[in-house]
């Protein structure tokens, strides 16, 4: 099923999975996907390494079991920058004979053993090769804040426009931490004509460390009401757990309340963070 069409009778909730490091144990994620499944998810994608093709049978491999074996759409990341057009067309044909229609279209990094392909240089020129070559549904990726290497948020919204306007379907933001982005966000979006569903990247913060790091690659800005949970519960684990679940909570409660169209969790692969949030939601979903 395109995930396009569950836009159009629900609020959509979904989770982000990632394959398993090569030394951990396969099994692993497939007890994530079990456990998810119970949460009751509209969709569940799985994202994709930098390397290319190379990286993308486990992806597909994982993405066709959320949907064949434990009955959950699922959608599958696409990162270009490092692929070919013969790449892609290959990537194509195993996503339909994995049964996969639901694709997230990424740009993607560099890989750091080699330079880019050359064949795609931003995602709209993916999304727009896909719509070329397939008969898929095609999510793209969008940044509350402006993405990093953008000189401003004008910009950034043109080049999102670019990527609806080749065929993007849906879009999924990049985490936040302030609504207030969010609903600015929104706003500028609309003005620029793009209507498509967008769901609200959430990162429950459980490691102080790993945010910092993702914050200094992404650009994200931190509220001081945030700091304050990090810097409070730094050295106790358990308690910056809760306390970054109660945070993400509080961040879907108002999403939901001023009409969000979807909620997409990051989940880290953590079936007992996402356990947590859903109970919290669970029935504003509906409502």
């Amino acid at each position: 099923m395109k995930i396009s069409e569950i836009f159009k009778s629900k609020r959509v909730l979904s989770f982000e999975i990632f394959p398993p490091k090569r030394l951990d144990p396969v099994n692993n994620i497939y007890n994530t996907v079990e456990r998810l499944k119970a949460l009751s998810p509209d969709f569940i994608s799985v994202t994709c390494g930098a390397g290319g093709s190379e990286d993308s049978g486990e992806t597909v491999k994982i993405a066709s079991a959320v949907k064949s074996t434990y009955g959950v759409e699922s959608v599958v990341h696409l990162p270009c920058i490092n692929l070919t057009r013969q790449d892609v067309l290959k990537m194509l044909d195993d996503f339909r004979k994995a049964g996969i229609e639901n694709i997230l279209a990424l740009r993607g990094d560099a890989n750091a053993n080699g330079a880019p392909k050359g064949d795609f240089k931003y995602a709209c020129e993916l999304i727009s090769f896909i719509k070329e070559n397939g008969d898929f549904n095609i999510t793209a990726a969008c940044y509350p804040e402006r993405h990093v290497e953008c000189s401003s948020i004008i910009e950034d919204i043109r080049n999102l426009k670019l990527k609806v306007d080749a065929g993007a379907d849906h879009l999924i933001t990049q985490m936040f931490f302030d609504n207030n982005h969010f609903y600015s966000f929104r706003e500028r979006i609309a003005i620029a004509g793009i209507n498509v569903p967008i769901s609200a990247g959430i990162m429950p913060v459980t490691n102080k460390k790993q945010i910092e790091r993702m914050v200094g690659l992404c650009g994200v800005s931190l509220p001081k009401k945030f700091l304050t949970i990090l810097n409070r519960y730094d050295n106790k684990p358990e308690a910056l757990r809760d306390a970054g679940i109660a945070y993400a909570i509080d961040q879907i409660v108002d999403l939901i309340a001023q009409g969000v169209d979807g909620i997409h969790l990051y989940t880290m692969n953590n079936p007992y963070i996402a356990f947590r949030i859903y109970e919290a939601i669970s029935s504003l979903l509906a409502a």
